[in-house]
């Protein structure tokens, strides 16, 4: 009986890939987006002489400093699941999944290491211009570290350019099909532009936070306004490019898409599911409330258009209809209302009211984990919605793990979970003590000698160069 309740070695893998790789992509969500707008800001005081857009570079460069430790602190252990927990995977996808984690290491990686020393205590040593190069290269680093990535996970989505051997191993024929798979664009962009609008919700949050406690705040203003032009812009974006990526989905996971929908039956006319409570074992949905047609009008771009449904796909749809179903409405829910927070903020700066309206600067603080939390369900909707598949219509999930016994996993995954509690809570700790120091003039940047308590806790001596400017007008 107690063998039989024990979860097994591939539910506990499963769990704990989950598991990591959730906490993991929480930090590189938001230092994609942190490293451009660092990039941003320092070609602007390059471009303006301003001095308030340097302070503000090095208010949030000690936060970089620490994400990114996180992320690389998080993301090593993945890798090693691969070779413990999923070693049936990387002897067959490994010829084609190896090599562009490699070139993630080689292109992205090292260039964001070798460039974040200069990036983080250079300014002073080696000059304006090369400094500023070494920020773009952090910046162009965590794009190629995204490009890879996502080359790899958009192949074992849709995977194409490869031939499969007698003894069932996946060897590349043609890398620019592997690279460029069906999917792979829809899904660069749409994590790309997510990751933006991560960094723009949590910066504008503090922005908000800064502005509730003094409202002539120069930086606090200049974070602000950034964050809510980047609403504004890439929000209702993300808004059109989800919607591409949902029908490049249609087109190559079908089952993904009835399960999102909550569609069992196939039927023209499809409703759009707001909300139901997903019953596998009934194969059917209780408590349903729908817009009649309205999904086959946003699917089919018709009202009558035919949209397939789970039953469709008795061996194939998703493990847990529900977690992809409920997933979905969360990430899209959210980016309903950063796109809306972005419309007011517009409104309200027409009105010059952007710095003067409590209400919204207190919206703004709410939606600061917005990203994080848009990302974390978009990435589950990915993930829970190809399964029973690791490579998709291929290699199933049962097939990929380890031999490996359920007690020795359970084990590494409780180890995981206490150290990463431990790790997590003192990195996030120390993030919300840097948020809550107020930005003023003359920041300094990471210390060399002692990293952590200079991260904003106690500020640092003036910038040779630094003049205090007038605040940004709206």
């Amino acid at each position: 009986m107690l063998t039989d309740a024990f979860p097994s070695a591939l539910d506990l893998a499963r769990f704990q890939f989950a598991f990591t790789v959730v906490w993991h992509f929480l930090f590189p969500a938001f230092t994609i987006g942190l490293a451009s707008y660092l990039a941003v800001l320092e070609a602007l005081w390059l471009a303006t002489g301003r001095a308030i857009y340097i302070e503000t570079f090095q208010w949030w460069l000690r936060v970089f400093a620490v994400a990114f430790a996180m992320g690389v602190v998080s993301g090593i252990v993945m890798s090693y699941q691969f070779g413990t927990n999923w070693s049936v995977l990387s002897d067959r996808a490994g010829p084609v999944i190896g090599p562009l984690l490699g070139y993630e290491v080689l292109t992205a990686f090292f260039l964001e290491a070798g460039f974040l020393g200069v990036m983080l205590f250079g300014l002073k040593r080696v000059g304006k211009p090369l400094h500023f190069i070494a920020t773009c290269c952090v910046a162009i680093g965590t794009l190629m570290s995204t490009f890879w990535i996502i080359a790899a996970n958009s192949w074992m989505q849709t995977p194409q350019g490869h031939e499969v051997s007698p003894d069932g191993r996946f060897l590349p024929l043609d890398w620019w099909a592997v690279i460029f798979n069906p999917s792979f664009p829809y899904r660069f962009a749409h994590v790309v532009s997510a990751a933006y609008l991560t960094t723009a919700f949590i910066v504008g949050a503090v922005g908000a936070w800064h502005l509730l406690r003094d409202r002539g705040n120069a930086h606090a203003r200049l974070m602000f306004s950034m964050a809510m032009w980047m609403a504004l812009l890439v929000a209702p974006a993300q808004v059109l490019i989800g919607d591409a990526h949902g029908l490049n989905t249609l087109e190559h996971q079908p089952a993904k898409v009835a399960a999102m929908e909550g569609h069992w039956e196939t039927r023209r006319g499809a409703p759009l599911l707001l909300f139901a409570l997903p019953d596998m074992a009934a194969q059917d949905n209780e408590l349903a409330i729908g817009i009649p047609r309205l999904g086959s009008l946003i699917l089919g771009h018709s009202l009558d258009a035919e949209i397939r449904g789970l039953k469709d796909f008795p061996d194939a749809y998703p493990t847990n209809v529900p977690l992809v179903f409920f997933a979905f409405r969360v990430m899209v829910g959210l980016g309903l209302l950063m796109a809306a927070l972005g419309v007011v903020a517009f409104v309200l700066r027409l009105r010059r009211r952007l710095y003067t309206t409590g209400w919204l600067h207190r919206w703004a603080v709410a939606m600061g984990p917005s990203g994080l939390l848009a990302v974390s369900a978009g990435w589950i909707v990915t993930e829970a919605g190809r399964q029973p598949f690791t490579v998709y219509g291929l290699l199933r999930t049962a097939d990929s793990v380890s031999p490996i016994a359920a007690p020795a996993v359970a084990t590494s995954l409780a180890m995981f979970v206490v150290v990463y509690f431990v790790v997590f809570s003192a990195g996030i700790w120390l993030l919300f003590r840097l948020f809550a120091v107020a930005p003023h003039p003359a920041q300094e940047g990471p210390s060399e000698g002692a990293p952590i308590r200079s991260a904003g806790i106690t500020p640092g001596p003036s910038l040779p160069d630094h003049r205090v400017q007038p605040r940004p007008a709206e």
